[in-house]
């Protein structure tokens, strides 16, 4: 949640219709959930039963034939001869979670398959991205004669042809989109070649490793079905393809809902040692005790989730590749001894708290760039360049921009590119995040001319560009965005599910939204919508860096979380009612479960808001002169005056002495007895300030400076000039 100056929209993606109505009744009857979850999935795109029965499904029978894609057959048939006739096999992967996950299942499958199989993954400060020549060149002086390229590759023309000069083969297996002509190898399996008629396009790198090794063993075990060979791999790998397609943000979809689904529950029982390893360590850093060294112990039973994996143990696996070697990472996954498993692991939470340190380092300076040198007018994509900047790392930087200042973003590196002097041949690597509304590979490929090459996917992608052409992309990509971005698709918005009545936010339907995980892109943790719910109290959390908020909303307690949101940054107050957009998560402590609302964005509710601007309105008319009826109380009594002076003197003698007129109401309130309304709080700070006995300025709409009036002479209310002009005005 993100409290910015920019314009915020609120949208519901269920529309209540006839047609809608009748497919949720349906849904509900035929699957035996409520209306509410009926609701969520309808919202998926699953309007009929049995589509709704095919996307809860998560066995190994929604997995499509492997063969369907382009080039399998020819993929199984090369790696196969190179296996039978002893060939030297190399997996060439990317330096990612994707790529890492890629590499390490390759290898260790075909191992067992008996190949004379080795991988390499470039440095990604040395060399960067993708299929190089002087890597070729390696590979081919340690006797290397067939690359098998992971999670890259796609665009590799010229290396590949290059390969073949040296008598080297390679079979191309990629997920990223498609520019221009294909690598003349081998085989090229990508589920995006326009001419590939598989069903399922939006698999990750380590997805299509999976289908290619799914089909690998199809050949080497025709007496066994489809799907049992598919179950024997998943048994073994399914947890390396869930880690790679949660990290790479894929859409948890058809297939990617089974990987997923099934790869959680691999890795909550996992024997991997690596992993294991990963797991405790990732806990010993967050400040649990540290495992025990001697033998392998399984993780302490937790859940295991799409948020473990995105937030845990994903990071701490890309850090290796971003400031020091993916090579590590690949190391660990392929461990076979849990001693040195923890020692492993333990080096990669370390590098990820460095990298953690860096990535602050290197925000903080963009930040301060940006509110100096930025145009928001004129520049809807913010492009920035540095030298010393980390390469490995500019990746994450230039998503937390994104996500701050809702526009795309590119962050620029020359490390490594200097010859002590900036020259404008310096070759920048880059990395760039976008919003929906600008795929960020077209608005690339608009400025091919001016890059050395780029690659990656619509809301993600990486480039290499020369010093001297930093400023041409600026204003070329800038005015490719102006012709695709309109204003709407940079506001910050945020989509509910539906709304949802307070009461019918149990633990039950909590629970039975859990049928619907792993939770992600394209099915995304359901948010909901809650209207008017009045404030309890609000406190801090976690050090003061985030607020819990309850409400009663009849007479039952129900907690609400702000996760990064200071008690400071919240703008209401006890009493108000707010809005708010939220998810339903159940919060177990010392062994009891509650229900706990996590809120996304929260605002003072619609009729509330039109209350207080009535409010307003009123005290103005009346301080011009008009009259007002007795039941509506805003003549004050003597002990109503009298709290809100005390309250004053008491706050102002602490040294606080500026308050919101909504601040001073809600802790005047406070009591359950006493109950001043807006336009009487008005008049009481104006009384106070006739008597001479306080001085009340507005500084700012609102907002109100306080001072104890020396020497004040001992009067009563019914003195007041102000007071005299209520009583005269109220009627009746």
């Amino acid at each position: 949640m993100k409290y910015t100056d920019k314009e915020k929209i609120w949208s519901l993606r269920y529309t209540e219709n006839e047609q809608s109505a009748i497919a949720i009744m349906n849904l509900s009857k035929s699957l035996n959930i409520s209306p509410v979850c009926a609701k969520l999935i309808y919202n998926r795109g699953y309007s009929e039963p049995e589509a709704a029965k095919g996307f809860l499904n998560t066995d190994e029978g929604c997995l499509h034939n492997p063969y369907q894609m382009k080039d399998m057959d020819k993929a199984v048939q090369r790696i196969s001869q190179a296996i039978n006739t002893g060939e030297r096999i190399t997996v060439y992967g990317d330096y990612d979670v994707d790529g890492v996950t890629s590499v390490s299942l390759m290898y260790l499958y075909f191992k067992s398959c008996g190949a004379d199989i080795d991988y390499y993954i470039p440095s990604r400060s040395k060399e960067g991205y993708g299929v190089s020549v002087s890597a070729i060149d390696r590979l081919h002086e340690k006797g290397t004669s067939l690359i098998i390229t992971v999670d890259t590759g796609i665009t590799a023309n010229s290396e590949v042809e290059y390969a073949k000069t040296l008598g080297i083969d390679v079979v191309v297996t990629d997920h990223h989109e498609c520019y221009g002509i294909l690598p003349d190898a081998q085989a090229v399996v990508n589920p995006h070649r326009p001419d590939c008629e598989y069903p399922f396009d939006e698999l990750a790198g380590v997805g299509v490793v999976f289908k290619l090794v799914c089909a690998y063993e199809e050949h080497l075990h025709p007496e066994f079905s489809r799907e049992e060979c598919a179950r024997r791999i998943c048994k073994e790998y399914i947890d390396l393809v869930a880690i790679g397609t949660v990290a790479d943000v894929m859409p948890l979809c058809d297939e990617n809902r089974y990987i997923v689904s099934f790869g959680l529950k691999k890795i909550s029982e996992t024997d991997r040692c690596g992993l294991v390893a990963l797991i405790e360590m990732a806990s010993a850093s967050s400040g649990n005790s540290q495992p025990a060294i001697g033998v392998a112990q399984k993780p302490k039973k937790r859940k295991i989730n799409t948020g473990f994996i995105g937030f845990t143990l994903a990071p701490r696996i890309n850090a290796a590749g971003r400031i020091s070697s993916a090579q590590k990472a690949v190391e660990l996954l392929l461990c076979e001894n849990y001693d040195e498993a923890i020692e492993k692991a333990q080096e990669l939470c370390e590098i990820n708290l460095c990298r953690q340190i860096e990535e602050n380092r290197i925000a903080e300076q963009a930040y301060k760039m940006i509110e100096q040198t930025h145009d928001f007018e004129k520049h809807k994509v913010i492009i920035l360049d540095n030298d010393s900047w980390q390469q490995g790392i500019i990746g994450i930087v230039s998503s937390r921009i994104t996500e701050k200042y809702g526009l795309p973003s590119i962050l620029v590196s020359y490390e490594g590119a200097t010859r002590g002097f900036a020259s404008s041949d310096d070759i920048g690597k880059g990395s760039g995040r976008s919003i929906k509304g600008l795929n960020l590979v077209d608005a690339l490929n608009a400025c091919e001319d001016l890059l050395e090459k780029f690659g990656g996917h619509e809301l993600a992608a990486g480039l290499s560009v020369r010093r001297g052409n930093i400023d041409l992309l600026r204003e070329k990509i800038n005015e490719y965005a102006a012709e695709h971005l309109t204003d709407d698709d940079i506001k910050v918005r945020y989509e509910a599910d539906c709304e949802l009545d307070i009461n019918d936010a149990t633990m039950a339907l909590a629970n039975e939204i859990e049928m619907l995980e792993p939770f992600g892109v394209a099915n995304s943790t359901p948010v909901f919508l809650i209207r008017d719910l009045e404030v309890d109290r609000i406190i801090s959390l976690g050090a003061g860096n985030h607020s819990k908020i309850f409400f009663s909303p009849n007479a039952t307690s129900v907690s609400a979380v702000c996760f990064g949101v200071t008690t400071s940054e919240l703008s209401f107050c006890r009493g108000e009612k707010v809005d708010l957009l939220c998810q339903l998560s159940i919060n177990e402590f010392r062994g009891v479960k509650s229900l706990q609302l996590i809120v996304q964005d929260i605002r003072l509710s619609e009729g509330y808001a039109i209350k207080r601007e009535a409010d307003k309105k009123r005290y103005l008319e009346i301080s011009g002169g008009g009259e007002f009826d007795r039941e509506e109380c805003f003549v004050p009594s003597r002990d109503e005056v009298a709290r809100v002076y005390k309250f004053l003197r008491y706050e102002i003698g602490e040294g606080h002495t500026a308050f919101s007129d909504r601040m001073l109401k809600s802790v005047i309130d406070s009591s359950p007895e006493v109950s001043i309304n807006y336009v009487k709080l008005r008049f009481i700070l104006d009384i106070l300030n006739d008597m001479k006995v306080m001085s009340v300025t507005e500084i700012s709409e609102g907002i109100f400076e306080f001072g104890l009036c020396q020497n004040a002479q001992k009067t009563s209310i019914e003195n007041s000039n102000v007071f005299k002009m209520l009583s005269a005005r109220c009627r009746g």
